[in-house]
């Protein structure tokens, strides 16, 4: 399996055949798109998910297809049919990849900011991608996509999940919120020279690609 970093919590996953794309909101590139058979999507806010980018998708491609939560889904009137609703304790097949679905609430923002739904998605039991939240996966993974930095969390949490979580290595994403320098600061701080987290980490560059074994 090969994963891509795109712009913030995007991914692409290729992998005998068939590629998925997960969060291709506002700050990926649309040719992350290009040639994915599925599009799969934590939460609705629209650093996640930009419908508008998503629909020209569908209809360049009828093949497309969507996984995600019924809020998202709710809002992708007209091409229902293509979208599938999904959550906590499912589990679906893209291809030959098989997905599992794990958690139900995005992180805390703020107790005056209403919380909306967000699930994990578990790729072959060994790829975690925790949208905006800091879902445990329901076992220690090979590869956990790590939300480096957020309104809803401080570099401590950020920490104490890859300790708790127990992947073999972690990819930071969700980093547009950073500038260059902040991003140098949180990967030092979860990295080798840090407290510890007990994973190794693997740095991707935009559009740069890792093999996982």
């Amino acid at each position: 399996m090969r994963i891509t970093k795109f712009g913030h919590a995007c991914v692409r996953l290729e992998h005998d055949g068939t590629t998925v794309v997960v969060d291709p909101g506002m700050f990926t590139d649309p040719a992350a798109l290009a040639g994915a058979d599925a599009v799969l999507i934590t939460h609705e806010h629209m650093d996640h998910f930009e419908e508008s980018r998503l629909r020209a998708a569908l209809e360049a491609d009828p093949a497309l297809r969507v996984w995600t939560n019924s809020a998202v889904a709710s809002r992708l009137d007209g091409v229902a049919r293509r979208v599938s609703v999904v959550g906590e304790g499912d589990a679906f097949e893209v291809g030959g990849i098989g997905v599992s679905v794990h958690g139900e609430w995005h992180a805390v923002i703020h107790p005056d900011i209403p919380l909306v739904h967000n699930i994990g998605f578990l790729f072959d039991g060994r790829l975690f991608h925790p949208g905006d939240a800091f879902t445990v996966p329901p076992h220690a993974v090979d590869t956990l996509l790590l939300p480096l930095a957020a309104p809803w969390s401080k570099a401590s949490e950020v920490i104490d999940y890859v300790r708790e979580a127990c992947p073999r290595q972690a990819v930071p994403v969700h980093d547009a919120v950073l500038s260059p320098a902040g991003f140098a600061v949180h990967t030092r701080l979860v990295g080798p020279d840090g407290p510890g987290t007990g994973a190794e980490l693997r740095v991707l560059g935009e559009g740069e690609s890792l093999e996982l074994g």
